[in-house]
């Protein structure tokens, strides 16, 4: 059977932003089995979870506190931007590219909850089959 791919609006990748990255490793590891694929190019960890969504582990970047940040899977990163700003949110992380893999951006909800944005580039999964 063919896996199902994530609708729009769904979470695909939940990332660990630590202080001490090595030590959140280790900790995911002995409790829950959590394997990982090091990206030292990106300075990223890719987190090999039991089952879906998938997750990343990196150091925090500047001013930013260690925390969980969900991503949620959109059609259009720019359309989702410009519509979480409309609605009262801060773009915290414009479009980038993920290389190979996509776009994401991130913004700061009212509330104060930060939450990713994520749209797969559907060349890049095609090459990846």
């Amino acid at each position: 059977m063919a896996e199902e791919m994530p609708k729009a609006g769904s979470v695909v990748h939940i990332e660990l932003v630590s202080k001490e990255p090595e030590k959140t490793k280790k900790f995911f590891h002995d409790i829950f089995g959590w394997k990982y694929q090091e990206l030292p190019e990106m300075g990223y960890t890719m987190i090999e979870s039991l089952s879906s969504p998938g997750g990343g582990l990196r150091a925090p970047a500047g001013q930013e506190m260690p925390g969980t940040v969900s991503y949620i899977l959109v059609a259009n990163i720019d359309d989702a931007l410009r519509k979480s700003e409309r609605a009262g949110a801060k773009i915290l992380l414009p479009k980038q590219e993920v290389p190979g893999m996509g776009w994401t951006g991130m913004v700061l909800v009212p509330g104060g909850v930060v939450q990713g944005l994520y749209q797969a580039n559907p060349e890049a999964q095609r090459q990846q089959r």
